[in-house]
């Protein structure tokens, strides 16, 4: 039977989800389970590994059905995944030990606190990240410390370790293939980024015994194969990417300075930095973006922890707009923000300012102020971050950023985008398909196995819109210095209470 499709699995932090691209990149079908969220103290964030694995398994075959195309028109399955978030499990029974800590749990944020002062330099000049409960590194740690008996198992080489991908493929393969990628072997604090292994002193550092660890292998490839228990016969895995990496390969982000942002929650911007790792003096990560016949594409990653959530927040907790739609129609119903200024700082303030002590503030109110000016002044305010996270990549990277690809929920909100190409004074490029992150692992996958080259996938790569510069650049300048200079004045105000 012919192969006609590519298979993505996007397992993500709240939902798994199974999606059928055709030779053209289009989407024939999907189907998405949510999943259990388990909060048992405060700051803590577990989720049912098993749970995960099954909700996968379950959105593929309620795909197959749904579209009624059978597995054997399938050339090959691509994954992307949450990253960071660990999960142990034993060997010999493949049942974990306890359940998985999400990326988001923070229980061992002192312990990193407390690590940074003596290990920060080190970490950061082998792993190109920041010592972090964010990580999965201390995430292990805490497992082989509070679970009983785990430390001694892990010892004796009867425990395993993996971040989701791993997890998945473990499964998937009936326990034939235990194997991480480059793109989340990066995201762990226990690889080293420059020799591209799994790094001795690292282990020691965090008090990971390596017998616990999976291959590392290629972004893409014959990665691993489908045992044909799950669904009926063999499948080829031919990619493994971290969700934010896949995002930028969905971009075609293939060119050194080529730029991607994701706006979900918060947002998250890689940049493509080329085949060598560039180390930022602000704050930034370094990463693996992706590695393939032994060479290895570098990137750099801001997060601006508060995006799409500043619109949620609008409208559940302000109540000033109805749905996120809204927000677009509000924001250019005033040909301002009437002075007006939003620091979106619900989570703290991330890069270039670093301080988690500032909290959100409207600011600028007057008796002639109405909630389109603050709508709108709060969606201007996320394009002044992106125009934050950029600067700083560019100071970083030494490169000239000529545009910005775009995704995500919030991208859909044409108001934002224009203000976000105004502000950073390049075109903005929002593609037809938002799902960047599944739509890279499958082009991936398919480039792997020969359904699409490298032509065809640029060929396919559509977009919706291009945002291009309507606003002067002196002006632009105005808007984001004035907005700055209050953001200053704030962390001062922090500082001096």
């Amino acid at each position: 039977m012919e192969k006609k499709y590519i298979l993505a699995l996007d397992q993500g932090t709240s939902s798994a989800r199974a999606i059928l691209y055709d030779n053209k990149a289009e989407i024939i079908g999907q189907a998405q389970l949510g999943f259990s969220q388990f909060y048992p103290y405060q700051n803590w964030v577990e989720q049912d590994a098993e749970e995960i694995y099954d909700t996968q398994v379950k959105t593929v075959k309620n795909l197959l059905t749904s579209t009624n195309i059978s597995i054997n028109e399938i050339a090959a399955v691509g994954i992307t995944n949450q990253r960071e978030t660990t999960i142990v499990w034993d060997k010999k029974t493949g049942i974990a030990i306890c359940p998985a800590i999400v990326w988001q749990d923070k229980r061992t944020e002192q312990q990193c606190v407390n690590m940074r002062a003596e290990f920060g330099e080190i970490v950061k000049a082998k792993t190109g990240l920041i010592i972090d409960s964010y990580f999965s590194a201390t995430k292990i740690n805490w497992i082989l410390d509070n679970v009983d008996g785990a430390r001694q198992r892990a010892e004796n080489g009867e425990l395993a370790f993996g971040t989701v991908d791993t997890w998945l493929v473990y499964n998937l393969t009936n326990q034939k293939s235990f194997i991480t990628d480059y793109s989340n072997a990066s995201r762990t604090l226990l690889f080293n980024i420059n020799t591209m292994e799994w790094d001795t002193e690292l282990l020691e550092i965090f008090n990971v015994p390596a017998a616990m660890l999976p291959k590392v292998v290629d972004n893409g490839g014959k990665l691993a194969v489908i045992d044909s228990s799950v669904f009926g016969q063999e499948l080829i895995i031919a990619s493994l990417l971290g969700d934010q990496q896949a995002s930028l390969f969905g971009h075609t982000c293939f060119a050194q300075g080529s730029i991607k942002s994701t706006y979900g929650t918060g947002s998250f911007m890689l940049m493509n930095t080329g085949e060598k790792p560039t180390f930022s003096d602000n704050g930034l990560l370094t990463t693996i973006a992706w590695r393939m016949k032994g060479k290895t594409t570098y990137a750099l990653e801001g997060n601006i922890f508060i995006a799409g959530a500043a619109i949620k927040w609008l409208r559940d907790q302000l109540q000033i707009i109805n749905s996120a739609d809204e927000s677009e129609y509000l924001a250019l119903s005033v040909p301002n923000s009437g002075g007006v200024k939003v620091i979106p700082a619900l989570a703290g303030l991330g890069a270039p300012y670093w301080n988690n002590d500032v909290q959100g503030a409207i600011l600028g109110l007057t008796l002639g102020t109405k909630k389109e000016h603050i709508v709108r002044a709060t969606l201007e305010a996320l394009a002044y971050r992106t125009k934050d996270m950029l600067d700083l990549m560019e100071a970083d990277s030494g490169l000239s950023i000529k545009q910005l690809a775009v995704d995500g929920g919030a991208s859909s909100n044409s108001f934002l985008m224009q203000y976000v190409a105004d502000m950073l004074q390049i075109e903005v490029n929002r593609p037809r398909n938002l799902e960047s992150t599944s739509l890279g692992a499958a082009y991936l996958a398919g480039l792997s196995v020969g359904f699409w080259t490298g032509k065809d996938i640029k060929a396919v790569h559509k977009l919706n819109r291009k945002f291009k510069v309507i606003m002067k650049p002196n002006i632009a300048k105005e808007q984001y210095d004035s907005w700055t200079k209050v953001v200053g004045q704030m962390i001062q105000s922090a500082k001096s209470n």
